[in-house]
């Protein structure tokens, strides 16, 4: 991965690089999720890449949903492809396609400004959800830190977490 030289900079860049995306009609919405997501609520720590949940409507052939376009119109820009990401000002970017979970949490977003530019990052009952789904250790203990440190709507948690058949999974991780 390249140095980058200032990173708040560097995100601003592809924060507007999604932005645009969004603009041109290659994806719907989106909103920041993962690491990045969780920083918003605790305190920093280190990560790798971006992880961008998107909603694409007009590329779906059916249940497949076809992020070559996104691909070409990054890479057509500069941005190289590096395994399952682009590499977008130096941070490596992943764009997920959402599942029923990410889109409700797409569409229910916080918007946010970073230095300035119009963005969407993932509430953290909706973060808490998404990480247990993926149920790795480190997402395990991000999920110990929001609890413990952002401010959760429990009742709202607690709804996902039965829409989403997320309730037993949490109780048995111990988490809530």
């Amino acid at each position: 991965m390249p140095f980058i030289v200032n990173y708040n900079v560097a995100m601003v860049n592809v924060i507007k690089a999604i932005n645009r995306m969004v603009e041109k009609g290659l994806i719907d919405d989106y909103a920041i999720g993962g690491g990045i997501a969780a920083m918003f609520y605790i305190e920093p720590f280190l990560t790798y890449d971006v992880d961008i949940f998107i909603l694409i409507e007009q590329g779906k052939k059916g249940r497949i949903i076809l992020l070559s376009p996104v691909y070409n119109y990054l890479n057509g820009r500069g941005y190289p492809w590096k395994g399952e990401h682009i590499i977008i000002e130096g941070i490596p970017v992943q764009f997920i396609p959402a599942d029923e979970l990410e889109t409700e949490a797409v569409r229910n977003a916080r918007k946010i400004l970073f230095k300035g530019i119009a963005t969407k990052i993932v509430k953290p009952e909706y973060l808490i959800a998404i990480l247990l789904k993926a149920g790795r250790k480190k997402d395990l203990h991000k999920i110990e830190k929001i609890l413990e440190e952002a401010k959760v709507d429990r009742k709202k948690l607690k709804e996902i977490l039965a829409k989403y058949d997320l309730k037993e999974e949490i109780k048995r991780q111990g988490l809530l």
